[in-house]
């Protein structure tokens, strides 16, 4: 099979496509033949050397990827023979493998993917969709909110947009530059602006015309993330889920103390890891049937770009510099 090999930590050009034994699955596995890969922001991290969110050394070479649909074609000693044959999509846990032809999982792992619901959307519901759901298990959105999204353009931003405007809230969508801004728009948001104008905070108080947002979801931290917070009232809610912003302070985690959270009269939940798999019963799987059951029900409609397997440099690079709108996907 071919799959993306990382040789050394580095730059997105030490992905190579190669071709490499196909895998086995151990007893209880399936093996995928993958028609979608998904790529999240902690593959760019594990590329470039930043191996802390994983459990174990990660050993070179190694493939990366964690996210994966296709069609099981075989099998572990032990498993189901039930799988064989089934279109299925599965989040690989902190586990690589993904970027390649075929791949190997637990089928404990594995979702069978609705028949509405394509292979690449399959992909960006079981990791972003999940996500989505876990951080809106902190929030109660309704006709009363308002609320301000950063990076609405993005994989999450996108589902909380529509997730939003179905609870009937008041909905803005910051995102940078003007093709971003019109998708947004076009996604349901009430008002779009394009943060990387100095007078959008500006434009965003005069649409409100004395209203205050209730809930502000931040991807982007930074001087972006600090002005979009001046813009949250009274009583309101920081869900800060992400920091990758491209402006002053690039990269730069929002986090407020106890006294200024006190000052503004606002709260900001730890929503991330343990946290957001406690809301959810202890079981993240309880988020990805969600995911999933949303988007094969319509309410919620991932945006996808797709790159072929062979250009897994190309989508890292986009998406490190915020040139890609939705989930970012492998096809191989």
């Amino acid at each position: 099979m071919h799959a993306i090999r990382l040789h050394a930590f580095g730059p997105a050009e030490n992905l190579a496509l190669e071709e490499v034994p196909d895998p086995t699955p151990a007893p209880g596995q399936v093996r995928i033949a993958v028609t979608a890969a998904g790529v999240h922001v902690l593959d760019t991290a594990l590329r470039r050397g930043m191996t802390g969110p994983y459990p174990v050394p990660v050993e070179l070479p190694t493939v990366p990827g964690r996210e994966v649909a296709g069609t099981v074609d075989a099998l572990g000693e032990g498993t189901d023979p039930a799988w064989l044959g089934r279109r299925v999509v599965a989040h690989l846990g902190m586990v690589p493998g993904g970027y390649a032809e075929l791949a190997v999982t637990d089928a404990a792992r594995l979702h069978e993917i609705p028949p509405a619901l394509g292979d690449a959307e399959a992909v960006a519901m079981i990791g972003t969709g999940r996500t989505t759901l876990g951080i809106l298990q902190f929030t109660d959105l309704g006709p009363d909110a308002v609320a301000l999204v950063t990076a609405a353009a993005g994989g999450i931003g996108t589902l909380l947009v529509q997730y939003a405007k179905n609870a009937g809230a008041t909905v803005i969508g910051l995102a940078g530059g003007p093709e971003k801004v019109t998708r947004v728009l076009a996604n349901g948001a009430d008002l779009a602006v394009d943060y990387r104008r100095p007078d959008w905070p500006d434009r965003v108080r005069a649409y409100l015309d004395g209203r205050r947002a209730t809930v502000l979801f931040d991807a982007v931290g930074g001087a972006t993330g600090r002005a979009a917070l001046d813009l949250l009232g009274r009583g309101g809610q920081h869900v800060v889920y992400g920091w990758a912003g491209k402006g002053p302070h690039d990269g730069e985690p929002l986090t407020l103390t106890d006294e200024e959270l006190t000052r503004r009269g606002i709260t900001a939940p730890p929503i991330l890891g343990p946290a957001m798999i406690e809301k959810a019963g202890g079981d993240i799987r309880t988020l990805e049937l969600r995911s999933l059951d949303e988007a094969a029900a319509g309410r919620l409609r991932p945006a996808v770009q797709r790159f072929p397997l062979a250009d897994a440099a190309g989508a890292h690079r986009a998406l490190e510099t915020r040139a890609t709108m939705g989930k970012v996907v492998l096809v191989p």
